[in-house]
């Protein structure tokens, strides 16, 4: 299996340089787990395919938000461990 905490798709700001075929073509069961506001790339750009993807809302490319968003870094990183002990568990 193949856990991606804050996956590059691409360099900050080159969606034209995407690494998605590494991605895509891992064929084992794969989790990325991605900050929303992630300048490597923010969720809604990833392809369909086969592996799960889980958003850290208003988290960076090291999963910190702003104080403005209202999420506590307790509480991204819940978000974060929440996701991955999930996709743990599914994998028997």
């Amino acid at each position: 299996a193949v856990l991606a905490l804050s996956f590059p798709l691409h360099p900050p700001g080159k969606p034209e340089k995407s690494r998605a075929d590494e991605l895509l073509g891992t064929g084992v069961p794969t989790l990325v787990v991605q900050g929303g506001n992630d300048p490597f790339g923010r969720p809604e750009e990833f392809p369909p395919g086969a592996y799960e993807l889980a958003e850290v809302p208003y988290g960076d490319h090291g999963f910190a938000v702003p104080k403005r968003s209202g999420l506590t870094e307790a509480r991204a990183m819940e978000v974060l461990t929440g996701a991955v002990t999930g996709w743990l568990t599914s994998l028997g």
